[in-house]
């Protein structure tokens, strides 16, 4: 279903910005930003920028890392 709403502004300029951080269409931020909220929309927008920083900058553990301390873990909690 397609309806056209007039926005504030203010929510748009808001939209415009969080399309652009995310990489995605204003159309789909809105969507999330009237499921999810505006603040939670910003907070995963910038938790996965974040989490993409991380990545490039090489602070990142491989699956096979990860596994092995969990299992150094549960070794040492059944011992």
């Amino acid at each position: 279903m397609t309806t056209d709403i007039q926005l504030p502004k203010v929510t748009h300029s808001r939209i415009a910005r969080l399309a652009q951080a995310s990489g995605r269409s204003p159309a789909a931020i809105l969507r999330f930003v009237l499921r999810d909220g505006f603040d939670a929309v910003e907070r995963s927008i910038q938790e996965n920028a974040n989490a993409d920083a991380e990545f490039a900058a090489g602070a990142t553990a491989t699956h096979a890392d990860l596994m092995a301390d969990a299992q150094k873990l549960a070794f040492h909690k059944m011992h």
